[in-house]
């Protein structure tokens, strides 16, 4: 095999890595041979003798577009071996088959992995065995650090090289070999978005593993384990999946005290159904405690409970995937960023700007106006709602047959259907509103984002049953509504996630991607590129809200909620785990170290579930005729659900405040990581000086 690179490819791993000139027949078989009838190109070079290595792993492709030139290809595979210092990534390159193709293969040397890897703020096992925050001067001292496949997993180091990637800034002015003089690099431009923009690179996503994939389906969906192999889908598709998993995990088995309280209520005793369903019939003997309020109060603990729980849990698998004190970083422009390029008053870079005035006039002028019109529309499908709801019940008083008594669930489904077709249109909108926006960072992004659809998912899943419950107060219709709601949106949410996804893929997309053991490696390589971009994890943790907030807001008026979502979740893990491994191409996400706003958004619901069952409980027919018969008025009523709400309130509190965040080896070890940290930091400052 041919050199394509020169020596400014810069290091190598020692896993994945072949850079010898006597090596280049394992160079071929590392990469599998992209040609079964021509050898290629080889990968760029390395400078660095601790990155040499046999072996070389494939971690990202990137696909350019059809009319790149060879000359353009040839210049960015030299680019991206090239060193950070010269404008590069100091990663490794393979053009494909030749020059002329249309895929770039791309891995990462050792020394690149690890100063990413403290660059990220990653913690990793110590020769103590204890978790560290990696330092790349005190490499040497860690666990493994010369093994990169096992010192860093696959979906970290395929994020490293994407973060790599995307880092890359020009040096100094230049062209781009093979395009028109009108697409120059500036001095500090961003090198990929450039060639995004300008068509050269069309695609760019991890590669799949098919024996690590194979193994972790097995592990995971194929067999009849309850437990996920939590740390093996960390391992390949990054800590955000792990945690989301994770939590449905938690979230799954933590259902089943409040399912097992809802079967008791509903199957030992007629509790509930004759106090919200036959409101009109008294019962002297009946217990002065009910199953609606066991139920509600039950309810509010548990969420509160449940979510002091899992912050814990969340901070244990924070410290064992090493995660745990991620750097906070000065974040570089998002992909989508735009302005006039200036100087940056932090950084002091070259790069786009945009003033903060034109952000919030944008913000002001079109995105709450656009909100507030969907919440309009919300609104008017609650008002259809009702009114078909009155038509069908005149239409049952008048009929009283077993088909009007059918369709009376009729205006609620069609309801739903309008409210999940709403919800989806909605998240696309809400999409383009926040890059209308313009934002820089990631993370404002995902946060301004996450805002707009969470306030629209609340008003468009709970409004109905807030009006029901509080101004029609009808709790019956309430009743029939959750039960609607929790027996169609689930039906079709599986089959718009999984089971449409699945036919497309199996009798359209499957047949054109069948391979054998003996086509180019390339081909394969090709073949993934044609599965459809995985769309994230976001309506994934919408579905779980809601389901959250029926159980904890409305559960006490049809206790068998905890029961249905049970049975959902149980079947949801392995429907989402078999989507992600199958379905779509593998995602890049980068590390977190919890659920971010997601957390916050549960625990917003978790003290909303307060003030709602507290005014639930105020509709209880053996509660109101208890209280009149205590000869309380009205308002001393109101006054006394005020009360209650706020003691239970503090309840909450307190519980939160007994239950800490974290274990009490897990604050030591975050302490002692920190305190090593600092030490290591003022050494290196003094050795610096000295």
């Amino acid at each position: 095999m041919s050199k394509a690179g020169g020596d400014e490819g810069g290091g190598g791993s020692s896993s994945e890595t072949a850079q010898q000139p006597e090596a280049k027949t394992s160079v071929g078989k590392a990469l599998g041979k992209l040609s079964a009838t021509t050898i290629g190109p080889s990968w760029t070079k390395v400078g660095c003798p601790c990155c040499v290595s046999e072996r070389v792993e494939p971690l990202v492709l990137v696909k350019l577009g059809e009319k790149v030139r060879p000359e353009t290809k040839r210049w960015l595979v030299r680019l991206i071996g090239a060193p950070q210092k010269d404008g590069g990534a100091a990663l490794l390159a393979h053009p494909g088959e030749d020059a002329s193709g249309d895929l770039i293969v791309v891995s990462a040397p050792r020394c690149t992995l690890l100063k990413a890897t403290e660059e990220l703020g990653l913690c990793k096992t110590y020769r103590n065995k204890d978790m560290e925050a990696f330092s790349y001067n005190d490499r040497d001292r860690f666990k493994d650090s010369d093994n990169m496949e096992v010192f860093l997993t696959l979906a970290e180091r395929q994020y490293i090289v994407r973060y790599e990637l995307e880092g890359m800034r020009a040096q100094k002015d230049l062209r781009i070999p093979g395009l028109s003089d009108s697409y120059i690099l500036h001095h500090r431009s961003n090198i990929w978005r450039k060639l995004v923009s300008a068509g050269v690179i069309v695609d760019t996503f991890p590669l799949h593993n098919p024996t690590k994939l194979r193994d972790l389906s097995k592990a995971w969906y194929s067999g009849n384990q309850l437990a996920q192999p939590l740390d093996s889908v960390n391992g390949y598709f990054g800590t955000p999946v792990a945690f989301y998993f994770s939590f449905l995990d938690f979230y799954t088995w933590s259902l089943l005290p409040p399912a097992i309280l809802g079967l008791s209520i509903t199957y030992f005793s007629g509790e509930v159904q004759k106090e919200i369903g036959e409101p009109s019939v008294e019962d002297d003997s009946a217990p002065a405690v009910t199953g609606h309020m066991i139920q509600a109060i039950f309810s509010m603990l548990w969420s509160t409970v449940f979510m002091e729980l899992w912050k814990r849990r969340s901070a244990t698998l924070s410290y064992r995937w090493g995660t745990l004190t991620l750097a906070d970083r000065f974040a570089e422009p998002r992909p989508g960023f735009h302005g006039n390029i200036g100087v940056n008053p932090v950084t002091g870079r070259m790069e786009p700007l945009f003033p903060d005035w034109q952000r919030d006039l944008r913000m002001a002028l079109v995105s709450v106006p656009v909100v507030g019109l969907f919440l309009g529309l919300v609104v008017l499908g609650m008002l259809c709602f009702y009114w078909g709801e009155a038509q069908v019940q005149q239409l049952h008083k008048d009929w009283d047959s077993l088909l009007s008594q059918t369709l009376l669930y009729i205006p609620s489904v069609l309801h739903i259907v309008y409210t999940n077709m709403l919800g989806n249109v909605y998240r696309m909108v809400a999409q383009s509103l926040t890059e209308y926006e313009n934002h820089r960072e990631e993370s404002a992004f995902e946060n301004h984002l996450t805002a707009k659809v969470l306030v629209f998912t609340f008003f468009n899943n709970f409004a109905v049953l807030f009006h029901i419950a509080f101004f029609k107060q009808d709790v019956p219709l309430l009743r029939k509504r959750l039960a609607s709601l929790l027996i169609v949106s689930q039906l079709v949410n599986q089959v718009t996630e999984v089971v449409i996804p699945y036919l497309v893929d199996r009798f359209i997309s499957a047949p054109n991607r069948a391979e054998s053991e003996d086509d180019p490696q390339e081909d394969k390589y090709r073949n993934q590129s044609t599965l459809p971009v995985f769309p994230g994890l976001f309506s994934e943790y919408i579905e779980l809200l809601v389901q959250f907030g029926y159980l904890s807001l409305f559960s006490c008026v049809y206790p068998l909620t905890a029961v249905l979502l049970l049975i959902n979740n149980v079947t949801e893990i392995r429907t989402d785990a078999y989507k992600i491994c199958k379905l779509f191409r593998k995602p890049f996400y980068a590390p977190v170290a919890n659920m971010g706003v997601w957390q916050i958004a549960f625990e917003v619901l978790s003290f909303v579930s307060v003030v709602s069952n507290c005014w639930l409980l105020l509709l209880s027919p053996r509660l109101q005729k208890l209280c009149q018969e205590g000869g309380m008025s009205g308002t001393n009523i109101l006054l006394s659900a005020v009360l209650v709400e706020h003691v239970l309130i503090l309840v909450k509190v307190v519980l939160a405040v007994l239950i800490p965040d974290e274990p009490d080896w897990i604050r030591k070890k975050r302490e002692r990581i920190e305190y090593t940290s600092m030490r290591a930091l003022r050494e290196q400052k003094l050795h610096q000086e000295s």
